[in-house]
């Protein structure tokens, strides 16, 4: 039998509502959203749309149907997006833009930073020609990897989208993790984007749920979008109570899961065996000797660690959020100086 996992660095994506969070859930006021009269679910969208800057905002299950949604309001058959290799949008959603909406990507490598280089997005536009998918959309994102995008590059990127009469989406599921290693409010970092997709369920902590906002006309298409996709919802101001009370109460706490994957980051790189890249928010990226890396993730996972890690072990990732505090973060680093003692 498996140990079972007591600090879980998996991901932000594995927090569980407190009491607090379950007490709004149940105390929420409902609806019928299809009609659209469910107040909870209507007071979560518009303050969304207010807090970063847009006309409008639609409740969607996750951040892989928001995105989805985003690029088919965007853009039509035989239409193409610009986004990077190690994108969410490219790599990690089944393919949903082609298979469902028909919609070609044209990914780019990502640079270091995660950045997409500005030439590589120049020249990555198709011209008005037949023998071309029609270049519709740049899609950026934020945080990428865990890495933050500056509000320079991402100005100086939107800027050129528009210079080729490209629209432009943003990935938020982290935006909130970029904001704060910024120091700036997320509409600034939203201004410049059309629509932008904003996930509950990672570092803010509600069980279920994303945001997309942008322009009242956008936010219609993709309203229908999402019936098309069948996620028109009944009486989920259930949910959408989880989310209020999430950015009430969970954002501001954030930097508490930055300052937690720094020590935890620092605390690994002590290890010669482990080459670390410091985090810019909370997700650090560690590699491990070939030699020891199954028996150090065995070693983890014995002490109730949990982290994901892939190619045999060699490449793990450990993501800090509301669940794991200093005290975590201090037992898994204890486990890590077992394995290493005397080796």
């Amino acid at each position: 039998m498996s140990t079972p996992i007591q600090h879980d660095f998996r991901s932000d994506t594995v927090t569980r509502p407190g009491p607090a969070m379950r007490a709004a859930m149940a105390s929420a006021e409902v609806g019928d959203d299809v009609f659209r009269d469910d107040p909870t679910v209507t007071r979560l969208e518009e303050t969304l749309a207010e807090r970063f800057g847009k006309d409008a905002g639609v409740f969607l299950t996750s951040g892989t149907q928001s995105n989805l949604v985003a690029l088919m309001a965007h853009c039509g058959r035989g239409d193409e997006f610009i986004v990077g290799q190690q994108a969410h949008a490219y790599k990690w959603e089944g393919g949903g833009a082609a298979v469902l909406g028909s919609i070609q990507p044209q990914p780019l490598n990502n640079q270091a930073d995660g950045s997409l280089a500005l030439q590589d997005i120049e020249e990555a536009i198709k011209p008005d020609d037949s023998h071309f998918a029609r270049t519709r959309l740049l899609a950026l994102e934020n945080t990428i990897g865990g890495k933050v995008l500056s509000h320079e590059y991402m100005e100086a990127a939107t800027a050129l989208a528009r210079r080729h009469g490209l629209a432009t989406h943003l990935d938020g599921a982290r935006v909130f993790n970029a904001a704060t290693a910024l120091g700036m409010p997320v509409a600034t970092l939203a201004r410049p984007f059309d629509t932008v997709s904003v996930c509950l369920s990672k570092g803010l902590g509600a069980p279920v749920g994303s945001v997309l906002v942008g322009s009242a006309p956008l936010i219609a298409k993709a309203r229908r979008t999402r019936k098309m996709l069948g996620g028109g919802l009944r009486q989920v101001g259930i949910l959408a109570a989880a989310g209020l009370y999430a950015l009430e109460h969970h954002v501001a706490r954030l930097a508490d899961d930055h300052a937690n994957a720094k020590a935890l980051a620092e605390g690994l790189a002590s290890f010669s065996q482990l080459k670390v890249t410091m985090p810019d928010t909370n997700i650090v990226f560690v590699e491990v000797d070939g030699a020891i890396a199954e028996d150090f993730s065995a070693h983890l996972a014995a002490r109730g660690i949990g982290i994901t890690s892939a190619y045999g072990a060699i490449k793990q990732r450990w993501v800090t959020h509301l669940d794991v505090d200093r005290a975590a973060v201090e037992d898994a680093l204890d486990a890590a100086k077992s394995f290493f003692a005397g080796r």
